[in-house]
């Protein structure tokens, strides 16, 4: 249906790599990443950093059309991903996708909205991609929820 495109060009092997993202859309053009951008605090982006706003937009995108076919057209959803990539032996692993979801949607019930940010964290399109265990932290009206 909708095929998105994204690239990279790395120059150099290993830790005196170099490279370069770009995005189909050009919001990423020749965005910097290495292995300093990844682990350490220099300039540019990293595949986890990506991940994780490709994953906070989609879960809030599907609980935003969750909550307009409840009935609701008002409110603010802010939601923080948190991609977390540990050491696996002699390699890498993305483990746990965690969003914080901060929302104010004015006359909603406490549990129906649970329920539908369960389902759209469950149901966006990133959630299904990752295999990661996926956790979700709710703010609604000052009230915190861990589902862990």
């Amino acid at each position: 249906m909708t095929t998105r495109t994204a690239s990279a060009r790395y120059e150099g092997f290993g830790k005196d790599g170099k490279g370069w993202m770009s995005t189909q859309s050009g919001v990423l053009d020749s965005s910097r990443y290495g292995f300093g951008t990844r682990f350490e605090d220099e300039p540019g982006t990293n595949p986890e950093e990506l991940i994780a706003a490709a994953h906070a937009g989609c879960f809030t995108m599907a609980l935003s059309f969750a909550l307009a076919r409840a009935g609701f057209s008002d409110g603010t959803l802010n939601t923080r991903a948190a991609v977390t990539l540990d050491k696996q032996g002699e390699g890498f692993a993305i483990t746990r996708s965690e969003l914080t979801l901060d929302a104010d949607v004015p006359g909603i019930d406490k549990d129906e909205f649970e329920k539908l940010a369960t389902e759209a964290k469950a149901n966006c399109p990133v959630s299904k991609l990752l295999t990661a265990e996926i956790g979700l932290t709710i703010q609604l009206a000052g009230r915190a929820r861990n589902d862990g």
